[in-house]
């Protein structure tokens, strides 16, 4: 038996914001998008190089104010590249962790908590 990697479905409540947010600052893009019919809650795949996540707008699907962690190889870049952008809502730092690892948490419009970090070690 083998277990693969996981899809985190976060709760989003604004389609706008969770565009600005995912695609225009942290620089997601959209894999695909499903509504039922219009003016239905959407649903909708994004990606970054290996990172995938679920954005849902349908009550029960899951909490806001949920927590993950995403592996980067380069954290320091990444700041960089979001501090560049002057994102009126988001000016993230990084913080040496004692366990080793650099992280840098972003929560994004819906309470969600975002924690780019490098591995301990790498």
């Amino acid at each position: 038996m083998k277990l693969s990697s996981t899809t985190p479905i976060l709760r989003i409540f604004d389609e706008a914001k969770a565009r600005a947010f995912y695609l225009d600052f942290l620089g997601f893009r959209v894999d695909w998008q499903h509504r039922f019919e219009p003016g239905l809650p959407l649903y909708l795949q994004i990606s970054r190089s290996g990172c995938v996540l679920h954005l849902s707008e349908h009550h029960g699907d899951c909490c806001p104010g949920a927590a993950l962690r995403i592996e980067t190889d380069d954290v320091q870049a990444l700041q960089q590249e979001l501090l560049a952008k002057d994102y009126g809502f988001a000016r993230p730092g990084i913080e040496q962790m004692p366990w080793g690892s650099c992280d840098m948490p972003i929560c994004d419009p819906f309470g969600n908590r975002l924690i780019f970090t490098s591995s301990v070690g790498g």
